[in-house]
């Protein structure tokens, strides 16, 4: 990989093995977190100056009867605050339990706003299976403080199927063409990464959609790749992904690649113009000192939000935010997180 293209992971002059900063390129910069950190698979909206800040995360089953967890800022990302649920057990998706069986929590939200209407993605499944689903929920905020606030659930988006599809319906990510359309990123093992066109107002495919893959790790055993998150940046559609083993601590091997696209459809590239079908995928965060296993990222306003494994409180998991900084040729630069 050259100078030129590679992606900074280290700080100061500290230099890693997956990455170099040139000096004279802008610099990222990693957002120093206090209070409630404890998040998994974060979707940050990032407010304007002097607005509130939220992450709606995956959920725990102990919680709002484990739907998605709500955490607020109003620090500009700073200090973070747990502000409840996206629901409780009197608005529980009633048909997730009837068609799922064995969900316990709501997984990897997407927040996503069209003309005054906030769209909830989530994710419904069991670890390890196929068995899945992404619902919705509308609403008119993603404040829990607004009088306004309050979810509608619209039911299924797309579901998957063991022994009929070879994907799996879970960790939603949203974007919209240049034309205003809507489209649906999503995947995790099985076929790899997957992409749907969606409609509004509904915000759920057309009818006879189908699939298409965009993203597999080719020749890795399982297809470990997950988490598709997309950004419109420059006239390129950058399509950030995490890919190996998370979950498991500080033994977590996750780390964040990206590739990019002139047209949201694809092909999507590395920037040795690998595609990414074929396991293709630039390196933007890896493990790195006590900060292991970074991923189940999602971008807003510039900021990369992700959770990584703490080494120095036993592997639990912890919310990352940083504002992303870009090099000359386009690619985006992180930093490490440091403890």
């Amino acid at each position: 990989m050259s100078a030129s293209v590679a992606v900074a992971v280290g700080v100061a002059a500290t230099v890693s093995a997956l990455a170099v900063t040139r000096p004279w390129e802008p610099r990222p910069r990693v957002l120093d977190l206090a209070g409630d950190l404890r998040v998994h698979d974060p979707a940050l909206v990032a407010g304007a100056e002097g607005e509130p800040w939220f992450v709606y995360s995956t959920g725990d089953v102990n919680v709002g009867f484990g739907a998605p967890q709500v955490r607020r800022s109003d620090d500009g990302g700073a200090t973070w605050a747990d502000a409840g649920t996206a629901w409780d057990a009197d608005t529980d998706p009633e048909w997730v339990r009837a068609s799922i069986d064995g969900v316990e929590n709501f997984w990897a939200p997407e927040l996503y706003e069209h003309d005054d209407t906030w769209y909830l993605y989530y994710s419904a499944s069991t670890f390890g299976s196929n068995r899945s689903a992404i619902g919705l929920r509308t609403g008119a905020t993603p404040d829990p403080d607004d009088p306004a606030y309050g979810w509608t659930d619209q039911g299924m988006v797309v579901e998957s199927v063991p022994g009929e599809d070879n994907f799996n319906a879970i960790d939603p990510g949203i974007v919209e063409d240049a034309d205003g359309n809507p489209w649906l990123f999503f995947g995790s093992f099985w076929g790899g990464l997957q992409l749907l066109p969606l409609e509004w107002p509904s915000g759920k495919p057309p009818a006879g959609a189908e699939p298409v893959t965009v993203a597999s790790r080719v020749g890795v055993p399982d297809n470990p790749i997950e988490a598709p998150y997309v950004v419109e940046r420059d006239g390129w559609y950058y399509l950030f992904f995490s890919r190996d083993l998370c979950c498991r601590g500080t033994d977590s091997t996750y780390n964040i690649a990206v590739g990019r696209s002139r047209e949201v459809t694809g092909p999507y590239v590395d920037a040795d113009g690998k595609d990414l079908v074929l396991g293709g995928g630039t390196p933007v965060l890896g493990t790195e000192g006590t900060m292991v296993g970074p991923g189940g990222q999602s971008v807003s306003r510039g900021h990369l939000a992700f959770h990584y494994y703490d080494g120095t409180s036993g592997g639990d998991f912890r919310l990352a935010v940083e504002e992303l900084a870009w090099s000359d040729d386009g690619w985006p630069l992180a930093l490490a997180v440091r403890n």
